[in-house]
């Protein structure tokens, strides 16, 4: 009696789960799906830091003793602005001496243009008295021997002018030389003055009053503040349609609620052998008032716009791999399977479907265990179930 009851039992447990099983493989599955959307932003995301574009390390072209600093860290000094001062006082008096030099050079002008003024007069006296010597001889009134005479006296007077005039030549090349020296010695005593070589930032002051430099020893780094942005690394199997202009996004990690305004300035044509990343400039379109060179910033930028566009989670693709894969769709009432290229993947990680669902189909974005294909579906608007 007992085995009766016990297979009785079993008989109608075994017919209930047939029951269920069988409800379950027929019964409609709720299922949601994609829908279109419209002008669908597709972004790229990457890491990087603030820098400066325009970055100097700047010093004296010659070595002295820093008597003057007039510049510190933050600061912001404007182009030509004295940054700091070496002891002159030997160079000034190299220039002084310089100086003098052109005066004498210009004094010895003066004394040979005034030689020359003479021997012009002493030439052109003895020339007359010359003339006046060789007519007489002509005329038999006067002696050979005072005709030589006087043409001998014109003759060196003629060789004098001749003489002061190289006088005023070599005096005019002494002043040219002169003037150059004192122009190299004016252009050392300016070196030992530093000024800001253009609007800019003070970032880094590397030399205190009393140091001994050497030629080109760094004073300051300074830095052009127009020229901050962002050089973030982009993973380089996303960063193909980055382009020069593209709008960007920037998270400071100081600011981690505030999302500045940017755009790509400029792609680097080498990228980072070893990480396989490539190095994409993005300028600020306003450069915060306060910015940390080396902040690490996040960086979003817009690559494409989809003017409509199906878009389905990562989850809901299986076999993905170059640029395919095989999604549910909801033909009809009844789920069907197909093999769909894939386009730009979003942030979020869902994948664009580009082609390979039949019109009127719907894809399904949150499979459950359970489907197959002809299966009754229907779609929902809340989480499946």
């Amino acid at each position: 009696m007992k085995r009766t009851i016990w297979l009785g039992v079993a008989l109608v447990a075994g017919i209930g789960l047939l029951f269920a099983g069988w409800a379950l493989y027929f019964s409609a599955v709720n299922v949601q799906v994609a829908q279109p959307q419209r002008d669908v932003a597709v972004q790229v995301f990457g890491l990087g830091t603030v820098e400066a574009r325009v970055a100097s390390k700047v010093g004296f072209k010659v070595a002295g003793v820093v008597v003057d600093v007039r510049a510190d860290v933050g600061e912001r000094v404007p182009k030509g602005a004295l940054l700091a001062r070496l002891d002159d006082r030997e160079q000034r008096a190299r220039v002084a001496r310089a100086t003098a030099a052109v005066a004498q050079t210009h004094a010895n002008l003066a004394k040979a243009t005034a030689g020359l003024e003479k021997a012009t007069a002493n030439y052109a006296n003895a020339k007359t008295i010359n003339e006046r010597r060789q007519k007489l001889l002509q005329s038999n009134s006067g002696s050979i021997e005072q005709a030589d005479t006087a043409k001998a006296v014109q003759d060196a007077a003629f060789a004098d002018v001749n003489l002061t005039t190289s006088d005023i030549a070599v005096a005019r090349a002494a002043i040219g030389d002169a003037t150059a020296q004192l122009q190299q010695e004016e252009a050392l005593l300016d070196f030992h003055t530093l000024a800001a070589p253009y609007d800019a930032m003070v970032t880094v002051r590397s030399k205190e009053l009393g140091s001994a430099l050497g030629a080109g020893e760094a004073v300051f780094t300074l830095i052009d503040p127009k020229t901050v942005w962002v050089l973030a690394y982009i993973d380089e199997s996303k960063a193909g349609e980055i382009a020069v202009g593209q709008p960007a996004e920037i998270v400071l990690r100081s600011q981690p609620s505030r999302r500045i305004a940017g755009k790509v300035a400029r792609i680097e044509p080498e990228s980072d052998r070893v990480n396989e990343e490539r190095r994409v400039a993005v300028s600020f379109a306003t450069i915060p008032e306060n910015f940390n060179l080396g902040e690490q910033a996040e960086v979003v930028i817009t690559t494409v716009h989809l003017a409509n566009a199906v878009l389905v989670p990562e989850a809901a693709i299986s076999g993905l791999g170059r640029g395919q894969g095989t999604v549910w769709t909801v033909e009809d009432g009844h789920l069907r399977q197909h093999s769909v290229t894939l386009g730009h993947r979003l942030l979020d990680g869902r994948y664009e479907i580009k082609s390979g669902v039949p019109a009127g189909a719907a894809v399904v974005t949150a499979p459950l265990g359970g489907l197959r294909a002809g299966r009754a579906a229907k779609v929902t608007e809340g989480k499946p179930r």
